[in-house]
């Protein structure tokens, strides 16, 4: 029956948190809360829940993770982010998994994202699988920005969803948004990306394009058509921050956004 160690990155979460932790309970068999500085009740909730915390400057996402995943006593690792919790059905496939030997590198599971109060099922988003279960030895996260876990094996699934609770208003969206194309800017930057000029014109219409028609935006309503124009914005914004970048100029860079502060 194998052990279970969940991972988890911090900023200023004492909203999410809390939703996060508790679905954990009787599936993790012990938790690892990373840091980066929060200024509220983050590191306290996490303490009284059981979790050890560890403290550490937010270079990258899956650096982050991994620095995470150092601190586990258990060979198999379950990263999840604290906007997230376990459905009931799948801590109840988490359950069941632990009696059994695995014969998998990993496993993984669709997410379903809570979006400005409705649940996406379309937009690109869903269904979204996630590779987030895996054994220490043979996968780690890969990825500046949009991170995700490696594995040197097959994987294998699990039923049940892993809830998102994205963002709760359209200003803490933009934020996010925000957040994200400064590192995508500078992760293409750092990689020797030059051209920039043609994907900023023709990248965004194509993207909200094919995010209301092509993945079905358009059934998810009005959230669907927002999530289609905003996801062209972040292309768009990304691609001139590249530009400004290969100017020569400097981008500020501002801490990720959390619920309220947006």
């Amino acid at each position: 029956m194998p052990a279970l160690t969940a991972i988890l990155i911090a900023y200023n979460e004492e909203v999410d948190l809390p939703r996060a932790l508790a679905s954990l309970k009787g599936v993790a068999d012990e938790t690892i809360v990373v840091d980066s500085g929060s200024t509220d009740r983050t590191c306290e909730i996490a303490r009284a829940s059981g979790a050890r915390v560890y403290s550490r400057k937010l270079d990258g996402l899956a650096d982050q993770k991994n620095y995470a995943a150092s601190f586990a006593s258990n060979e198999w690792l379950l990263s999840i982010d604290c906007d997230e919790e376990l459905s009931p059905e799948l801590r109840s496939s988490m359950l069941a998994w632990k009696q059994t030997i695995p014969d998998k590198a990993g496993y993984d599971f669709p997410l379903m994202t809570n979006y400005l109060g409705g649940w996406i099922r379309h937009s690109g988003w869903y269904p979204d699988y996630k590779l987030r279960l895996y054994r220490s030895d043979r996968g780690k996260f890969v990825s500046v920005l949009h991170e995700g876990v490696k594995i040197d094996g097959p994987a294998g699934r699990l039923e049940g969803h892993l809830l998102h609770y994205t963002v709760r208003s359209y200003a803490e969206h933009k934020a996010k948004l925000d957040f994200l194309s400064t590192m995508a800017a500078e992760d293409m930057h750092a990689h020797g990306r030059a051209s920039w000029r043609a994907a900023m014109i023709l990248a965004p219409p194509w993207t909200f394009f094919q995010r209301l028609v092509f993945q079905l935006g358009v059934l998810d309503g009005w959230r669907g058509l927002l999530i289609a124009w905003l996801s062209a914005n972040y292309i768009y914004i990304k691609y001139r921050k590249l530009g400004r970048l290969r100017a020569g100029e400097k981008l500020t860079h501002r801490s990720w956004p959390n619920p309220g502060e947006a």
